[in-house]
């Protein structure tokens, strides 16, 4: 059984699961899903085409599935997915998507700090923590377990890999590749993130390999030289495997 402020309105076509609360002064729009078990503090607002899981808690003043601010948005159907077991705190937003991709994805396990901003049709995996004042920009990439801290400035486009730390402040254009620190003005390599890795159970010898990658990767002036270096100098293991995917495929490039 659903807890509903008798001062929250839930539109009557909302799909609602069980035993969720709602807290007073949220609204929740027609054309929206949620799950079981959410926690919407106060004054929470759901906007049509939201799809939320089940487990999330959103606090005071969020904005989900919100309309795109992008000129080119003519009002087309398009959704916001938000998975379960997320921490979505104080005045985040979170745009629907575009017909450029038709929806905006939040994944599961994550926290959105306070001021947070997705645009349309960002991809968010899981167990990411996003720093308050951070701002992705419209089809931004964030793959599983990325540490972005707060007041972070993301161009549109980009790509950040899995397992990074982005210093607070940064403001980049181009990718973001994996297992390492970005930061620094302009926003560069700073080596790996070893407490990260370490805390997710990375070993001593695949953190080396790790480090011996980016080594041969960037002591080339064309990348294209280094990824070979490493094919031929190094195990390809998975996590190797993915550093040469993330760069071969990166459409804006990866920072230096």
């Amino acid at each position: 059984m659903n807890q509903i402020s008798p001062l929250a309105y839930v539109h009557p076509e909302a799909k609602l699961g069980d035993n969720n609360i709602i807290g007073p002064f949220c609204y929740i729009d027609s054309n929206v899903e949620i799950g079981d078990n959410n926690v919407f503090q106060n004054s929470v607002t759901i906007n049509t085409g939201a799809r939320i899981g089940s487990n999330n808690e959103i606090f005071p003043g969020a904005s989900i599935s919100t309309k795109p601010q992008d000129l080119k948005f003519r009002g087309e159907e398009s959704i916001c997915k938000v998975g379960d077991n997320n921490s979505i705190r104080e005045n985040v937003t979170i745009s629907r998507g575009t017909a450029s991709k038709g929806e905006t994805v939040v994944g599961s396990n994550n926290l959105l700090m306070e001021c947070v901003h997705v645009a349309h049709d960002c991809v968010l995996g899981n167990g990411i923590i996003i720093g308050n004042s951070t701002k992705f920009a419209g089809e931004v990439v964030v793959d599983d377990n990325a540490i972005i801290s707060a007041s972070v400035l993301c161009h549109q486009f980009c790509r950040i890999a899995g397992y990074v730390m982005i210093q607070g402040g940064c403001r980049f254009s181009q990718d973001i590749p994996p297992y390492i620190i970005a930061g620094k003005e302009p926003t560069r390599y700073c080596g790996l993130n070893l407490v990260g890795l370490r805390r997710r159970g990375f070993s001593n010898e695949l953190i080396t390999l790790i480090h011996d990658a980016y080594r041969l990767l960037y002591s080339k002036g064309i990348l294209k030289e280094g990824i070979e270096e490493i094919r031929k100098n190094l195990q390809v293991t998975k996590e190797i495997q993915y550093i040469i995917d993330f760069v071969e495929t990166s459409k804006r490039g990866i920072i230096r």
